[in-house]
């Protein structure tokens, strides 16, 4: 019965999401690309190897946590104001994240498939890191806090507590806490 609060999380996090595209849209929130492009792959893939792993409900928040980037991505290029500036760093971590995905489906084990999905997440994470420590106001906070409810529920669903279950989950609990944690750093000087 707990592996239902997943739903829960899932719509809270979509929410979350169409609130961070409102702001796009309005030119409010200046998603980079890169990231967002990048934070699609790796949870879906993410999903994917945990699906073939027999994982169930507990991947609906990987899966929300892919599937609300890619909105974001597409959503992006409709409002030119909504234009973040890629610099070389951004390509390097790009890079450096399409090269853990390729090394993933080189070795297609679901367990690796996870392990690389995560490392490519992280170095996608890096320019919107970067980006929300110097501009906060640049981007919009309840994507992540959403995203982190959402990936605090997949504990509820969890039936075997192996490596494939709980590594995504924790490691999303982890980043949208440290972009959290970014976006209100001067706050917490206070």
């Amino acid at each position: 019965m707990l592996q239902y609060i997943v739903l829960i999380g899932a719509s809270v996090s979509l929410v979350g999401g169409l609130t961070y595209i409102k702001n796009t849209l309005h030119g409010e929130t200046k998603p980079n690309k890169i990231t967002w492009l990048l934070w699609s792959a790796a949870p879906l893939i993410a999903a994917a190897a945990a699906w073939l792993n027999g994982v169930r409900w507990a991947i609906l928040p990987v899966f929300m946590a892919g599937f609300i980037p890619l909105l974001i991505f597409i959503i992006s290029f409709i409002n030119p104001k909504s234009y973040w500036e890629l610099k070389r760093f951004d390509y390097i971590c790009g890079t450096c994240s399409i090269l853990a995905l390729i090394l993933w489906w080189i070795t297609k084990e679901p367990l690796i498939a996870i392990i690389f999905a995560i490392i490519g997440d992280g170095f996608a994470a890096i320019p919107t890191i970067i980006k929300l420590w110097k501009y906060p106001k640049t981007e919009s906070v309840i994507v992540y806090m959403t995203g982190l409810f959402n990936a605090l529920t997949s504990f509820f669903a969890l039936k075997i507590f192996n490596a494939s279950e709980l590594a995504f989950p924790i490691y999303l609990v982890i980043i949208d806490s440290l972009l959290i944690f970014s976006f209100y750093k001067n706050k917490f000087k206070k």
